[in-house]
């Protein structure tokens, strides 16, 4: 994926979606592979609206630096990104991925930048 002139949110959007079942990235780690390092804040105010968005955005795989789900509110129901994740087979115990760094995806490494 080629991060495109289309706004940030929609960037943040296209990377989310290609965050694989059973894995996990971060706020920051989001924001660092469409160039903007010091974004987590603004890619989470993304993800809050991710419920809108056509087609779909599996937006309870994305979490904080620490592995907390601190989007959770953001859900129809503060338990449903959890059993999401569960779902998914992903452990988390008191609102935090347990062995989060088994799970986390980072999209530096995994995608490419560049011409296609």
């Amino acid at each position: 994926m080629v991060p495109s002139k289309i706004s940030f949110f929609e960037n943040v959007y296209e990377v989310a979606r290609l965050i694989p079942m059973g894995r996990v990235t971060s706020y920051g780690a989001i924001g660092a592979y469409l160039g903007s390092a010091k974004s987590a804040r603004m890619v989470g105010w993304a993800m809050n609206n991710a419920h809108h968005q056509k087609p779909t955005v599996p937006a309870h795989r994305v979490v904080n630096r620490n592995g907390m789900l601190t989007g959770k509110f953001h859900f129809a129901s503060a338990n449903d990104m959890q059993r999401l994740l569960e779902s998914e087979g992903i452990e988390v115990k008191h609102d935090r991925i347990v062995n989060f760094n088994a799970y986390f995806w980072d999209p530096r490494e995994h995608l490419k930048i560049g011409p296609k």
